[in-house]
């Protein structure tokens, strides 16, 4: 029996880093499944709403009705976020939707399978569990560029306007979705805590999230592009940018719809 006991036990020791590692890549795999599910919802709401994007980020999490008189007209725009308007289409209920402690968790297409907010008191400038939170953001820094102003006799101050996707110059580079960084501990570089991760469902590149290991290439995460492919990466903040930048130089052709012309390597 003894004899029995210590064999198990050895297959056991021997096997778990093995079935670790398969769980985790079965994780990235539908990851990577369900950014892709969201590709194509946003090519039909594109499809429906003359080839344009929804916005950002939207009330996912707002005190207001749509009807309260202090609703400004930015507001009403912001209830067009895209975790707000897509869902329907697949016959998913939108955000809004949801009530407290009962919004989607990592067994749903909302969320990455391997995104999970700390358990840690103290960490979050709100309340993850209760208010819900966003594994996966949209390229926030698609409201940045000439598109996110007033539109004409509109509103006297900036107002985000809805992108047109075949303004978008390069799509296979574009990014539309990412993994979205869900500890505070992880912030970009390390450097300081990050009590807003994954407090809004649009978000720029240092919210990246690294959660995907891949072999000897250690940890990344899950893009999708505007053309709907995904890929795997290990950074998304280049090199050569001032890490005291709050978002990518303007010349990013990944981060901005339709950048001007920069030298090789800026984008």
């Amino acid at each position: 029996m003894l004899v029995v006991i210590s064999t198990v036990g050895l297959l056991v020791a021997i096997l778990s880093p093995t079935l670790a590692s398969a769980r985790q890549q079965a994780q990235q795999v539908v990851c990577a499944a369900r950014l892709r599910q969201w590709g194509v919802a946003f090519d039909c709401y594109a499809s429906q709403n003359d080839d344009s994007y929804p916005h950002c980020d939207g009330l996912d999490r707002g005190p207001r009705k749509l009807d309260d008189p202090r609703i400004t007209k930015e507001d009403v725009a912001d209830w067009h976020g895209w975790v707000d308007v897509i869902p329907p289409l697949i016959h998913h209920p939108p955000w809004r939707e949801y009530s407290s402690d009962a919004h989607p968790d990592p067994t749903t297409f909302y969320q990455c399978p391997s995104g999970r907010p700390s358990q840690a008191a103290g960490m979050y400038a709100y309340r993850p569990f209760r208010d819900g939170y966003f594994s996966y953001a949209m390229n926030s820094c698609l409201e940045l560029d000439f598109n996110a102003w007033a539109p004409p006799g509109g509103v006297d101050y900036p107002m985000p306007s809805f992108l047109k996707t075949t303004r978008i110059v390069c799509p296979p580079r574009v990014i539309l979705l990412f993994d979205q960084l869900l500890d505070p501990r992880a912030g970009f570089d390390g450097h300081k805590i990050y009590r807003s991760a994954g407090k809004h469902c649009g978000s720029y590149p240092k919210s990246f999230a690294v959660r995907h290991r891949r072999g000897r290439q250690g940890l990344g995460g899950n893009i999708l592009h505007s053309d709907g492919h995904v890929i795997w990466r290990r950074s998304v903040w280049k090199p050569q940018w001032d890490a005291e930048l709050e978002v990518p130089p303007r010349g990013s052709a990944e981060w901005f719809p339709y950048p001007p012309a920069v030298p090789e390597g800026a984008g």
